[in-house]
């Protein structure tokens, strides 16, 4: 029996840190990279990632384009203005409006963040609850730890991890070749 691949969309943040930090963020790029996940975002969440990268971490730009040759990422429709403009309440940050009904729509099995707007269970957030249905919506370490099955033991040993400690590295430039060569080897 085939093992589910959960459809994860993600948000700017997840994918920012992500490439920047080995920690939390890192190992659902990671999953996506070794294909036990499809990463999930919206073009503008690309756009914006490689905005805040290429202006604040020039020197990660290469790692974002690696990751994203070598990584299972699914690339869903922007939500209509009208629908954005309808739906302006339906969370604290509006500028997260156009995200959670991106992945409402593509029907995605989690929305991961580390965004407090979408996270928080309160009043601020009660509206999203109702558009993408309860436990949908995770913090990264929740995901982690619930879905993926990580022990709080394992999460503890990457809260504070650097790049000098990830031995092997999830995708890069020749993980890209190794994938590459593969598709010709077995199209």
């Amino acid at each position: 029996m085939a093992v589910k691949r959960y459809r994860v969309f993600t948000d700017a943040n997840v994918l920012i840190r992500g490439v920047t930090f080995p920690r939390f963020p890192y190992e659902i790029l990671r999953l996506a990279a070794k294909h036990e996940i499809v990463l999930v975002v919206s073009p503008s969440v690309l756009d914006d990632v490689r905005h805040y990268v290429g202006e604040l971490f020039p020197d990660h730009l290469p790692t974002l384009e690696a990751f994203l040759a070598t990584a299972l990422v699914e690339i869903v429709d922007e939500p209509a203005p009208e629908e954005v403009d309808a739906n302006r309440d339906l969370v604290r940050d509006v500028d997260d409006v156009p995200i959670v009904l991106a992945a409402a729509k593509a029907e995605v099995d989690f929305l991961v963040s580390t965004d407090a707007d979408l996270t928080d269970v309160d009043e601020s957030t009660e509206k999203l609850r109702q558009v993408l249905a309860p436990g949908k919506v995770m913090k990264v370490g929740t995901f982690l730890n619930e879905v993926v099955g990580w022990t709080h033991t394992e999460l503890a040993t990457i809260n504070r991890r650097r790049w000098e400690d990830v031995k092997e590295k999830a995708w890069g430039p020749e993980k890209v070749k190794e994938i590459e060569e593969e598709k010709e080897e077995h199209p």
